[in-house]
């Protein structure tokens, strides 16, 4: 939904796991993924942050889905016929107060939401009914039993489009967003000097991330997002941060959603 959304007219590509679409954008099978980075309910998706600092990609664009978990069964199938609930670790949480006013019947994690309701329909399960977006039900034939089952309304999703590094840049005359991974040396105040650096630039800090360095015990790499205002806020934002680490990877620059 959010790769129709950021890129119309396109050919989509299903990928079984992350690593697999990574693989994919590198060496040319595809033009461009749309992962998601951020939910604001679950928090970050950790293996994509390590995957964008370990890979030579870059982040072009980003966008908001509002995200709508719904109920989904075979065709004829009642909500009392149904005895197991289906569906990715992090929907089923999202829907805990939902799943845990039904009675007598048993949740289970699946590897997708949409994959989940695949797996009803295309074994004929009229006991056990899917968490996923109502496209999903459209897909593939199924009827929504139960819209809107999240705990709480305000549910976003934020996802980034990928390119490799050495493809054409995209016109950036709007981009006003920066993603960066930095990693600081091993001394008294760098990370706080690092930060202070990015407020004397001017620039916004929306989000920081931290995840631990490979083969490093108790070493961590830097993820930040910041907004800026024009092309020296962020060069100067860079340059600070240059100053106070070992290792900066600047991963986009874009408009932010």
């Amino acid at each position: 939904m959010a790769a129709l959304a950021m890129v119309r007219e396109v050919e989509l590509v299903p990928c079984a796991v992350s690593a697999e679409v990574f693989d994919a954008v590198l060496h040319g099978r595809v033009d461009a993924a749309v992962l998601p980075i951020e939910n604001s309910l679950h928090g970050s998706v950790a293996e994509h942050y390590d995957l964008l600092f370990e890979n030579a990609v870059r982040i072009d664009a980003e966008y908001q889905l509002r995200i709508r978990h719904n109920l989904i069964a075979m065709p004829g199938v009642k909500l009392e016929y149904v005895k197991h609930v289906i569906s990715h670790p992090v929907a089923l949480s999202q829907c805990r107060k939902y799943l845990s006013a039904m009675k007598g019947v048993s949740v289970m994690p699946f590897y997708d939401t949409a994959g989940s309701v695949k797996h009803v329909m295309s074994h004929g399960l009229r006991d056990t009914a899917g968490v996923a977006p109502e496209l999903a039900a459209k897909e593939y034939g199924a009827a929504v039993l139960a819209v809107g089952i999240e705990d709480h309304a305000e549910n976003f999703t934020r996802f980034h489009l990928l390119r490799r590094e050495g493809d054409a840049l995209p016109d950036t005359a709007d981009a006003n967003k920066m993603s960066v991974a930095f990693v600081v040396e091993h001394r008294p105040g760098t990370l706080v000097r690092a930060l202070q650096g990015l407020a004397d630039a001017g620039v916004d800090l929306t989000k920081i991330e931290s995840r631990p360095v490979p083969g490093t015990p108790w070493e961590y790499v830097f993820y930040v997002d910041f907004k800026f205002g024009g092309a020296e806020a962020a060069e100067k934002a860079l340059a600070a941060l240059r100053a106070e680490s070992r290792l900066v990877k600047e991963l986009g620059r874009y408009a932010a959603a």
